[in-house]
């Protein structure tokens, strides 16, 4: 046979490796995925579409995407993979045809105080590099430039082993570019002595206020056993001597009363146990007096730049590395641009293309040394899509996670044009998204549904946007919605006065926000519209502010636990059993003795990563079996937290199971586009958008007067705007002030006032430029917000 033969019939087109160009998933059924089967092409973009709750995560990021993870860190070695969590296999059939997938989701940065955008993505390490090749005068590497790096100088004997053993003297010395004063955070705390003790009195009287710092426990036998004050003498009776051990003494171990204690001065204890942990986990009591007593100022030696004065001093054309980072992104980009030196020609060019992805992905208002724990959801998102950007990787699965929120309809076209690139590179782009200028874009479009939750799950549609424009679908009904610009709007009943506001990139801005109106506050993105609502706007009486950010709880907390809904049902459960409300908290006396009622039980493999397991004993119920004898309407308490929020606001309502205070709580819940949620689903699984309906349905009980919401719209499908305007809406009828940050057209539409920032983002923004009804706004088309408005309403379906 010869070997020549097969080869000349096969044209290279059709070699059986370019056959590969689906990805293929047979039989999903992570969450409420109800065996879903798909083909998805490659190097084709995708989008993934539904209602909220259809099971577009589930298939896209819990399926999809986390087996590919899982296939990845499966070849690394043992050693490796022990340091990696352990995935589990998703639940379906087949997946075919998977590629390596970079995922690049909402979530926000780290709030690490010394993470800025620059450490976040490589520009800081190139200036660094920069800095320390052409800054004069040279003070030492790149760490010399770094804030995050101490200067460490050391010496003393070590011993070097050749033939004999003999100690040398040695030294050492490390050049870092931490302002020692600060340890590069920018801020120092100054305490307020007045809050920590009264003087008039004696320790024994009682001077110290310090929460938990009484005389009658061990402080007390520590304050009158160290023998270094008398605890009767009144505070401002003390000698400098004395005043200095009582406030800053270091640490010192004593004995009292044949026990051994450390004694310590009170501020260095109190940085240690209240000031060194995140201010939001601390119990409310103890936050709040640190709120009282620490005032955070700028660092007088380095000017809140976190740069030793070295690091400073060293300059390139009169520019210091602090004042580079100062710049905003655009104007440091054209700086670079300006620079013209052959010997790191490559690492500008690198640096130039770094800074031009800012520009292009509508970033270039931030500046490097922004904090990345003030970034919002969307912003984090696309910094962290810097880095694919210039990557030269190909065939790669890309999964984004609606990657427009917080973007101006102004903005969603550059992104648009970045997903295709990416495409356009030879990589599969998926991408989970609701808004009809994305949805345009798709090559393929897989629409879930038809409802959330367990009404969800299914596929309605596969094809392309035609396909889907024409098909009987939600999404497809939807597609073409426009709203239309209200004919009346609302009479306000007051006003709420803004004068000088400059917090960031505000210039000065003096507005009168209408209340007892729907407001909506509008701009492209960093424009100064956070700055404005949540800058300026004081969060006191009657003021709720709800905002996207994380909600604080164990992976023990649910939708059931934080609204408060599960104290009425464990009354109810304990009233119709003649038992007490105890025993049906899974975190107290009810809770499964085997997984003290986590439901699930975490092994820890050492050096290998830990595994969870669902518990045997309870079957992931989380109670032990002798309180699932206890029925209230035929339903176990298991079974009522297996319940969907609509479900349960059925079963809550009359009949045996009848609990008002509990269908209040539900119907709140519903009304925020949350009726698919599981009353215990685990916090931690929520997305941005819910978690955020989930803190205004627990709000809205309160008698706060003026609601300010932060782009509600987030991850809400189009049928679940109008439900949200209508929400807004009940919300302004009942006297209350909403005012919104929001980009979407139909909720600028519904607004009985906008006020639109700008004219462009940073330091092109901080203005107001246009404020007044959205009829007008439509009429004058003098704002890009005002021409996307008016673009939007005119393509509006007749009929």
């Amino acid at each position: 046979m010869s070997m020549g033969t097969s080869t000349d019939t096969q044209s290279p087109a059709s070699h059986v490796a370019d056959s590969h160009d689906l990805i293929r998933v047979h039989g999903a059924r992570e969450n409420n995925l109800k065996d879903v089967s798909i083909e998805i092409p490659k190097r084709r973009l995708t989008v993934f579409t539904g209602v909220s709750g259809s099971g577009k995560s589930s298939l896209v990021f819990d399926t999809i995407a986390a087996e590919s993870q899982r296939l990845i860190n499966e070849t690394y070695s043992a050693f490796v993979q022990g340091f990696m969590p352990t995935l589990a296999r998703p639940e379906v059939d087949v997946l075919e045809g998977l590629t390596t997938a970079i995922i690049v989701d909402q979530q926000r940065m780290g709030a690490d105080p010394r993470s800025t955008v620059g450490t976040a993505t490589d520009a800081n390490a190139m200036l660094r590099i920069l800095f320390s090749r052409l800054g004069t005068p040279h003070i030492g590497p790149p760490s010399a430039y770094a804030f995050n790096v101490p200067s460490v100088r050391a010496s003393g004997a070590i011993t070097v082993e050749r033939g004999n053993k003999k100690a040398e003297k040695a030294t050492f010395s490390r050049t870092g570019g931490m302002c020692p004063r600060c340890e590069g955070m920018g801020t120092v705390s100054e305490m307020d002595l007045s809050q920590l003790y009264d003087d008039s009195k004696s320790l024994n009287e009682g001077a110290l206020t310090i929460p938990g710092y009484s005389m009658d426990g061990w402080y007390g036998r520590i304050y009158r056993g160290c023998g270094l004050f008398d605890p009767d003498k009144p505070i401002r009776a003390y000698t400098k001597r004395e005043l200095h051990d009582l406030l800053h003494k270091e640490p010192t171990k004593i004995k009292v009363d044949g026990i051994n204690l450390t004694y310590e001065g009170l501020i260095p204890k109190i940085q240690k146990s209240f000031l060194s942990k995140d201010v939001d986990s601390l119990q409310p009591h103890i936050r709040a007096f640190v709120e009282r007593a620490t005032t955070f100022t700028v660092c007088p030696e380095c000017d809140g730049t976190r740069l030793s004065e070295g690091a400073r001093a060293s300059k390139i054309r009169g520019v210091s590395i602090a004042d580079a980072c100062a710049m905003q992104i655009s104007d440091l980009a054209a700086w670079i641009r300006g620079l013209d030196e052959p010997s790191v020609a490559p690492l500008l060019a690198k640096l130039r293309h770094s800074l031009d992805s800012f520009v292009e992905i509508g970033l270039g208002y931030l500046s490097l040394e922004r904090p990345s724990g003030t970034l919002s959801g969307g912003e984090a998102q696309r910094v962290k899509m810097i880095r694919h950007l210039g990557s030269s990787l190909t065939d790669v699965t890309y999964v984004f996670d609606e990657p427009t929120t917080g973007l101006h309809p102004h903005d969603i076209q550059r992104m648009n044009n970045l997903l295709l690139r990416l495409r356009d590179k030879g990589n599969t782009v998926l991408v989970v998204e609701h808004k009809p200028e994305v949805i345009a874009i798709a090559d393929h479009v897989v629409d879930l549904g038809p409802g959330a939750g367990t009404a969800g799950g299914t596929v309605c549609f596969e094809g392309t946007v035609e396909g889907l424009r024409a098909g009987d679908t939600i999404t497809g009904r939807h597609l073409d919605d426009r709203a239309a610009v209200k004919e009346t709007v609302r009479k306000p009943t007051g006003t709420l006065e803004i004068r000088g506001a400059s917090a960031h990139n505000l210039r000065d801005v003096d507005v009168d926000i209408p209340l007892g109106v729907l407001v909506v506050v509008t701009g492209v993105a960093g424009s100064g519209k956070s700055s404005l609502v949540h800058g300026s706007i004081p969060a006191g009486e009657g003021v709720v502010s709800v905002d996207q950010g994380a909600i604080r709880g164990s992976r023990r907390s649910n939708p059931a636990t934080y609204t408060g809904l599960l104290d009425p049902i464990r009354k109810a459960f304990a009233k119709a059993n003649g038992v007490k409300p105890a025993l049906f908290s899974a975190n107290s006396e009810g809770a499964c003795p085997t997984c003290n009622g986590a439901g699930v039980i975490f092994t820890d493999l050492a050096m290998m990563a830990g595994v969870a397991s669902t518990c045997e004993d309870c079957e992931g119920k989380r109670f032990e079996a002798s309180v699932l004898d206890h029925h209230l309407g035929g339903r176990d308490i298991s079974e009522v937290l297996a319940m969907s929020v609509t479900e349960a606001e059925e079963f809550f309502a009359d009949g045996e199971a009848r609990t008002p205070a509990a269908h209040k709580i539900l119907g709140r819940l519903a009304d925020v586009g949350l009726g698919y949620l599981t009353l215990g689903q685990p916090l931690t699984t929520l997305s941005g958008g819910e978690r955020q309906r989930l803190k205004l349905a627990t709000h809205m009980a309160e008698k706060g007067g003026v609601y300010v919401l932060d782009e509600p719209t987030t991850g809400l499908h189009l049928a679940d705007v109008e439900q949200l305007l209508g929400l807004l809406d009940r919300l302004v009828d009942s006297g209350k002030s909403v005012i919104v940050v929001e980009h979407h057209q139909a909720v600028m539409a519904h607004a009985d006032w906008i006020i639109d920032l700008g004219p462009g983002a940073g330091h092109d923004g901080g203005r107001i430029v246009f404020e007044g009804t959205p009829a007008d706004l439509v009429a004058a088309r003098s704002t890009l917000t005002g021409e996307h408005l008016a673009a939007y309403v005119g393509s509006r379906r007749s009929g």
